[in-house]
């Protein structure tokens, strides 16, 4: 099933989409209210999807399918060819940041160069959202613990990251994490390591490669995460960016205002934002 959060005639609510329709959940809250409840209302929201009569997408706007998650952690340095254009050694142990809230941005919003940066670049990302969740939770029950998958750019201002050891900074400004166009459940999806994803700036392909190259699979991210924290349900991981990123180019290209930027991944669609100087 693929859910999103959609805005219509003011409000906005949580909606499943079939085709090129959303249909209205019925579901009050948010979609991490969804994702609690999910085992006692999918029944009800599988034969809402099966009976049809939604409206147009294009007649809405679609959100970030999680507009306000709990945490958002993402994962350094996790495809080998993103570590050897970064001059880099295969981390031994996992490496986390994290993103803030604030940074959230919708499928298809633009994307801010803020003021006085020069370094701005885009990292296509399979997206885990969190489901059930837990604590120390085991490799094997990581993929219990996953509600869906979505499509993640984890923009970044390089000359931040690298200003600090700590690159959550540079990684947390304002509309920096485009996530969706929705969720993919996770029964959908069924292996998430073996998706197709690339990036492409103004239709150039700059990335391109497949969620079976990551070094540390989701399960191991979830294992990983949840030995000292719990992981609720709406909460975000970002899964790694493989090569391609503009830094590494020679020479380097980061984004320029009115640049486009598309991230894709098999199955679950894409976002695309322009890019554009903040104020």
């Amino acid at each position: 099933m693929k859910l999103a959060t959609y805005t219509a005639n003011g409000r906005t609510r949580t909606g499943i989409v079939v085709g090129d329709e959303i249909i209205d959940s019925g579901v009050e809250g948010t979609m991490i209210d969804l994702i609690r409840g999910w085992d006692a209302l999918k029944p009800g929201l599988e034969a809402k999807a099966a009976a049809g009569g939604g409206v147009p997408l294009a007649s809405v706007k679609l959100e970030a399918p999680v507009q306000r998650p709990g945490k958002i952690f993402a994962i350094g340095l996790n495809y080998a060819d993103h570590i050897e254009e970064s001059k880099m050694e295969v981390p031994q142990r996992q490496v986390w940041f994290t993103k803030a809230q604030t940074s959230v941005n919708g499928p298809y919003d633009d994307i801010e160069i803020a003021k006085d940066t020069v370094a701005n670049d885009y990292e296509v990302e399979l997206v885990a959202v969190i489901g059930k969740g837990g604590k120390r939770l085991g490799a094997d029950d990581a993929p219990a613990a996953i509600f869906g998958y979505c499509v993640g750019n984890d923009v970044t201002e390089r000359m931040w990251q690298q200003a600090s050891p700590q690159w959550s900074l540079g990684k947390s400004f304002d509309t920096h994490a485009p996530m969706g166009p929705w969720i993919v459940t996770a029964d959908e999806v069924g292996d998430p390591h073996d998706l197709g994803l690339r990036c492409f700036v103004n239709g150039e392909k700059r990335q391109d490669s497949n969620s079976r190259h990551l070094v540390f699979n989701i399960w191991q991210q979830v294992e990983h995460l949840s030995v000292g924290m719990t992981l609720e349900p709406g909460d975000c991981l970002f899964t790694g960016t493989p090569g391609g990123v503009g830094m590494a180019m020679d020479p380097r290209q980061f984004l320029q205002a009115g640049d486009i930027v598309r991230c894709e991944i098999d199955g679950l669609g894409y976002i695309e934002g322009r890019m554009v100087a903040e104020g």
